[in-house]
């Protein structure tokens, strides 16, 4: 009987040291790889910036090549979720994809054109970019920069509940976003409840401004 108990035991501890480790590497360890992760990103989108020269004066429109799977293309500011929040946006939003930053739905428009640039976030683990999701608010910028062009959206309404097969939420002009026509959209969309799935989380936003990089930081990064 004492060995059947000792047993027990030592399997509920071995169990319970299982748990410990995964509940750190789930809030933690993810997060640490995330940052490290998109950093990596930033830095590399900054240095291919850095070869390109850019233009302090209006000329030819430069030829962009198409977006790669899994390279890194924007990367995108928050203001409302923090003064230092910022996360590269790349292409795809496939698993691996999102444990570097941010991903661009394949199919949706590119950055600054017209039609909705969508785009997804973890809302909890690997870096937790989405956590203050909720908190996102009707006039609330959010910016993005492609190297060459700051662009500035405005969020037009609080963020909107729906389910995962709700597709639509990303069309050019989705049907519960409240935009009329074709336009130049930017979606977000992130998981709901905060620790689950079952739903969506979305926020759609139009086209504010742009502004050249040579012309420094949009106001509302300073604001």
């Amino acid at each position: 009987m004492r060995l059947v108990v000792r047993t027990f035991s030592e399997l509920c501890l071995t169990v319970g040291t299982l748990i410990v480790l995964f509940v750190v590497y789930v809030l933690y360890w993810t997060g640490v790889q995330a940052d490290i992760a998109g950093a990596a990103q930033i830095d590399t989108l900054q240095r291919e910036w850095a070869r390109t020269p850019v233009a302090a004066s209006p000329g030819p429109a430069r030829v962009r090549p198409p977006y790669a799977p899994g390279k890194g293309i924007a990367v995108m500011y928050v203001p409302r979720l923090g003064k230092d929040w910022e996360w590269p946006v790349l292409q795809g939003t496939e698993p691996g994809t999102l444990k570097k930053g941010l991903g661009h739905y394949a199919g949706t428009a590119r950055l600054g054109e017209t039609g909705n640039f969508a785009v997804a976030g973890h809302r909890r683990t690997h870096g937790d970019p989405f956590k203050d999701f909720p908190r996102l608010r009707e006039g609330d910028a959010v910016v993005l920069t492609d190297g060459t062009t700051w662009f500035t959206y405005r969020i037009d309404r609080a963020p909107y509940r729906t389910v995962p097969t709700d597709v639509g939420v990303i069309d050019p002009v989705p049907r519960e976003s409240g935009f009329d026509g074709p336009g130049r959209y930017l979606t977000l969309t992130t998981c709901e409840p905060e620790w689950g799935s079952s739903h969506r989380l979305v926020v759609w936003a139009h086209l504010d401004a742009t502004r050249p990089v040579a012309d420094g930081r949009p106001q509302a990064l300073d604001s």
